[in-house]
């Protein structure tokens, strides 16, 4: 008989500790990892992996897949990303605790916070739960091809206490931070990894409004937090525009120290940002952890940026009146009508108009200085020398005129990209400084939302491809960029079963042709429920990708296997 499941043998091994990839073979039982090196058993299964690279699976500590999670078995994009763990419930938005009530509100929240489609999610939602305990048993019915881990939502919480005075953002009373202390508590004995609040004015529902969490004084988040001190248990995950940053530095601490409690931040600087900006919130958070406090940056692996495109949410003429009369019609009729002479010089004229009168013509749709094509594969780095701007000069057009060309390419599947956060100065060299930083894991990838404006579940693979290969000057470690996407990613939020190969560890593998390593460009499917549309965005290079032992994907294809199963709360690292 077979010494073991599964044999994974020749590859370079990149065990998850930082430590140099070296020649082992990994052998594989009852969904852990039983040896590293030279492993002289046979396996059930044997697979070569000489010339590539075998690593732990990625987790990702920052997605959005709630909703998702709750209809579909596989959550791509990221599990086509070797991701192999996700943890939803961040940004303070999720589906539970919930009174039959409020359905509409939490899916307004979601929709316009996250950018899913209402009507995909009033479709798939079943709603059999209320509380966050029931929300997790309704999640553990499924399986899935990758691990979940859900967060007691600040948002949720906030309307399920103080009903329309909460949306409201009126102030909590102490009876309402007691009730909502106790329902983080409860959510998170019942499994939840943590609570999670938002503090941006980037964030609101689809009805324009603010989130609920947005003012939330700081009595409300320590107290708050004070509840998950009283557990013992649970992280904390805060997204924060910082307008008042001693303040806000000031109650994160509060918050750590009533809790005793590890947190997660948002950091990023804006494309316009103060070049050097990054270093003073890294300054904040080495100050914090020199004080005892444990809080660590979530970073993202590129750009945050926006796509545009004729069939996304977003696009240059979006706002256009000429455009605005086809809008709502198919594709490829718009396509046809754009490509007449007389659209086309109307549609133009009226772009001009609307920059003369700055209707709309300098918003941030128009912002050609800054944006680019998006072409296959995708450069999330591009040279100054690449913008639309740029390019139109050289072409002797018009950005505008140019624009459109871009858009109406490929039957009208053409995509423009505006690097909105960390792109600085045509570079993203702010970006490797909070990258490299010993306080700071790479985060915010937002799989499952954004789907009509935003592809990033598919950092994992620019961050070791980019960063780890094809960067021409600052490059980063192999090991370390390995280190940070899964042990440490995995310890930020208290799963230290995983992210490391190495025996007792959960059997969470991957199987990389680096050399070809990489990401096509997005595309869009109208494949969520009610036919909603999102982006999506495939990889080249994932040989195999095994879920606690099991192969979940090979060569980019689903097996069919579906491992993957809801995490109750943080897990010990093997005895």
């Amino acid at each position: 008989m077979a010494a073991h499941d599964l044999v994974i043998r020749g590859g370079t091994v990149h065990d998850g500790t930082g430590a140099d990839g070296r020649p082992a073979d990994v052998a594989i039982s009852d969904g852990v990892i039983t040896e590293v090196g030279e492993v002289a058993g046979t396996g059930s299964r044997e697979v070569d992996a000489d010339g590539a690279l075998v690593t732990p699976g990625i987790v990702d500590i920052h997605t959005h897949y709630d909703g998702q999670a709750t209809w579909d078995d596989h959550l791509a994009p990221s599990a086509w990303h070797g991701v192999t763990t996700v943890v939803m419930g961040n940004c303070g938005v999720g589906f539970a605790p919930v009174h039959d009530a409020d359905h509409q509100k939490l899916v307004e929240l979601m929709e316009g916070v996250e950018d899913i489609p209402g009507a995909a999610l009033h479709e798939g939602l079943d709603w059999n739960w209320n509380s966050f305990g029931e929300f997790l048993d309704a999640l553990d019915q499924r399986h899935r091809d990758v691990d979940c881990a859900a967060q007691v939502p600040h948002g949720a919480v906030r309307l399920h206490v103080m009903g329309e005075r909460g949306a409201a953002r009126d102030d909590a009373t102490e009876a309402d931070i007691e009730a909502m202390s106790a329902l983080v508590a409860d959510g998170v004995a019942a499994g939840g990894l943590g609570f999670t609040t938002s503090r941006t004015t980037n964030h609101r529902t689809s009805t324009g409004d603010f989130t609920p969490t947005l003012t939330a004084a700081s009595d409300e988040l320590v107290g708050i937090a004070r509840g998950l001190g009283g557990l013992g248990a649970g992280v904390l995950q805060v997204v924060s525009d910082f307008t008042e940053p001693v303040d806000e530095f000031t109650m994160l601490n509060e918050m750590m120290e009533a809790s005793g409690r590890p947190m997660s931040l948002t950091v990023g600087v804006t494309a316009d940002g103060e070049p050097g900006s990054e270093q003073r919130l890294l300054g904040a958070l080495a100050a914090m952890n020199e004080q005892g406090n444990r809080i660590t940056g979530q970073i993202a692996a590129r750009p945050i940026g926006l796509i545009f495109g004729l069939s996304c949410t977003l696009h240059p003429f979006m706002e256009n009146p000429v455009y605005a009369e086809m809008a709502s019609a198919p594709l490829a009729e718009r396509v046809a009508r754009l490509r007449r002479p007389e659209v086309r010089h109307a549609l133009l004229s009226a772009q001009a108009r609307g920059i003369t009168d700055k209707t709309f013509g300098m918003s941030l749709i128009t912002n050609f200085d800054n944006i680019f094509e998006l072409a296959d594969p995708p450069d999330y780095e591009p040279s100054l020398a690449d913008t639309l701007a740029a390019r139109a000069l050289a072409a002797d057009t018009t950005p505008v005129e140019f624009a459109l060309d871009l858009l109406l390419a490929d039957e009208g599947a053409g995509l423009l990209y505006l690097p909105y956060m960390n792109y600085v100065d045509g570079s993203l060299d702010a970006l490797r400084n909070m990258l490299v930083h010993p306080n700071t894991v790479p985060g915010l990838s937002d799989g499952g939302a954004h789907v009509g404006t935003i592809c990033d579940g598919s950092f994992p693979t620019t961050y070791l491809s980019h960063w780890g290969r094809d960067r021409p000057e600052g490059r980063i470690p192999l090991p370390y960029l390995i280190q940070q996407h899964c042990r440490d990613t995995a310890r930020t939020v208290g799963l230290l079963d995983r992210g490391v190969l190495a025996p007792g560890y959960r059997a969470d593998v991957n199987v990389i042709d680096f050399d070809n390593l990489g990401v096509s460009r997005p595309h869009l499917a109208w494949d969520l429920p009610a036919g909603g549309r999102r982006l999506l965005q495939h990889a080249s290079g994932y040989l195999h990708t095994f879920v606690a032992g099991t192969e979940t994907y090979a060569n980019g294809e689903a097996t069919g296997a579906l491992p993957g199963r809801l995490i109750r709360g943080a897990q010990p690292a093997p005895a």
